[in-house]
């Protein structure tokens, strides 16, 4: 949509439009972070699970 209809329609006293292009708007930029967090956060709890298992085998060895 072009920016002058979004100008009208908010101006005529009907924000949904806006409000739905502006929420896309954020979702798109926050998306990615979250992704990003998320794979973090996954990759961070197999490597400490991992290590947590390296530890006890080395502690059984001796």
């Amino acid at each position: 949509m072009c920016r002058t209809t979004l100008e009208n329609n908010f101006s005529n006293g009907n924000p949904g439009i806006a409000a739905g292009i502006n929420f896309g708007i954020l979702y798109l930029f926050v998306a990615p972070y979250l992704a990003v967090a998320l794979i973090a956060y996954f990759w961070y709890r197999t490597s400490r699970t991992n290590a947590q298992k390296e530890l006890a085998k080395r502690a059984a060895f001796r």
